[in-house]
């Protein structure tokens, strides 16, 4: 009887090689380990450059908020769809 996995493709595309083809370790693993920790760490804080359209109302609220907050409104909007994005913008409560 075999047993269901909620594996992707890719996961069992890498399981299936570790258990059929013998993988050999790498000679130099710390080396490996940290070249490929810098690597993401270079890629997970980098910072792209986006166009889009607002509401000119919208901006102009945003760039007075940005003054009040004394950070430039680029690092506020990101800041706000950061925090978004990862769940933690909470709305304001109602007063």
């Amino acid at each position: 009887m075999s047993k269901k996995t909620d594996y992707t493709d890719e996961e069992l595309e890498i399981v299936n090689y570790i258990e059929n083809e013998n993988p050999k370790s790498v000679s130099n693993l710390k080396q490996e380990k940290k070249r490929y920790k810098q690597i993401f760490m270079d890629n997970i804080n980098k910072r792209k450059p986006v166009n889009f359209r607002m509401l000119e109302g919208d901006l102009s609220r945003l760039k007075s908020r940005a003054i009040s907050e004394g950070v430039p409104y680029q690092t506020l909007l990101g800041s706000i769809i950061h925090k978004y994005l990862n769940g933690n913008l909470v709305p304001k409560e109602d007063v």
